[in-house]
């Protein structure tokens, strides 16, 4: 998983967060769970897809960051909104990657197969768009730490 630690450390190190393997399990079965976008709360149903998919669902130009055997990763920007999406190829790659994603604070959408990451306004309208789980967690490390947004 050099590629999944190699993200992690990269462009979005200031706006993970992550519970680890621990959410991933709990989402599982997020079709049947409150707040995963399921649709009776407003939202859609999670989305799947590729990262060229995910990111025409959520109307914003990607721009692909990482394009390895294991995960894709792209920056994504629909106005004023920027996030950073990440799909993987299996869920033991997510789960990876969100057991690394431990030490940062920060606000994330996960999906059956994907995370995006980004500020909380940026996931929160993400979420209208991909459905899926926020987690917004303050991390190992003080928290607070969202990046920096261009604009």
């Amino acid at each position: 998983m050099k590629a999944a630690r190699s993200v992690l450390r990269g462009a979005v190190r200031g706006v993970l967060s992550g519970r680890g393997a621990g959410l991933l399990l709990a989402m599982a079965g997020c079709g049947a769970m409150v707040g995963c976008g399921s649709g009776d709360d407003g939202t859609p149903s999670t989305a799947r897809g590729s990262l060229e998919q995910l990111a025409a669902k959520a109307k914003c130009r990607a721009e692909i960051q990482t394009d390895a055997a294991d995960l894709r990763q792209a920056t994504c920007e629909n106005g004023s909104r920027r996030y950073v999406l990440v799909t993987f190829t299996n869920a033991r790659g997510q789960a990876e990657w969100l057991d690394e994603a431990d030490d940062y604070g920060g606000t994330y959408l996960v999906g059956g197969s994907w995370v995006a990451v980004g500020g909380p306004a940026d996931i929160s309208a993400l979420r209208e768009r991909l459905g899926g789980t926020v987690v917004d967690a303050a991390g190992k490390h003080g928290g607070g730490h969202h990046g920096h947004r261009g604009g």
